[in-house]
């Protein structure tokens, strides 16, 4: 298989098809909170040091993206905010492709470290994010409400280096 899609800077223009990509990513309410509206999106892009990416099928015309994340970066930290692969381009490695390009981002705005938050009953995020090199730091219990249950959020980190691996 071929991977011909690629990762590109989302606009600011663009938060209407990001919360859409959002929707369809996170519609699994027992893994994953509400989708974030466009409005919710466009506060967070108008914020300092934040920006989205969107990855893209370069074979296809063009469309809803496979994949978007959030990543925030102050000083030197830096937080993938979300993340997502929607569920028809899932296990293509579109996940681990969102993930390192969230890491040379926080890698080229000068970040030593990048965190996210998971809901510990995600496994397959949470493969994903050890196989990408996160390691567990910390846990809040009840953190989410996943289909009406109270689940914990696991707090990952990874170094980043300013080649963007660790």
């Amino acid at each position: 298989m071929t991977s011909s899609w690629h990762v590109r800077p989302a606009l600011a223009a663009e938060v209407e098809v990001l919360a859409a990509v959002h929707a369809l990513c996170f519609a699994d309410a027992t893994v994953a909170g509400p989708a974030w509206s466009a409005q919710a999106i466009a506060d967070l892009l108008s914020l300092p040091g934040v920006a989205a990416l969107m990855i893209l099928d370069g074979d296809q015309p063009p469309g809803l993206p496979l994949g978007m994340a959030l990543i925030r970066t102050v000083v030197d930290e830096a937080e993938i905010l979300t993340i997502g692969v929607i569920p028809d381009a899932r296990g293509r490695g579109l996940g681990a492709a969102l993930v390192q390009a969230c890491v040379d981002r926080a890698a080229s705005a000068g970040a030593a470290a990048l965190y996210l938050e998971v809901a510990e009953t995600n496994t397959p995020a949470r493969r994903l994010y050890a196989a990408t090199g996160f390691e567990p730091v910390g846990r809040r219990a009840n953190y989410y409400h996943l289909a009406g249950q109270p689940v914990a959020a696991m707090l990952l980190r990874r170094e980043v280096s300013a080649g963007g691996t660790a």
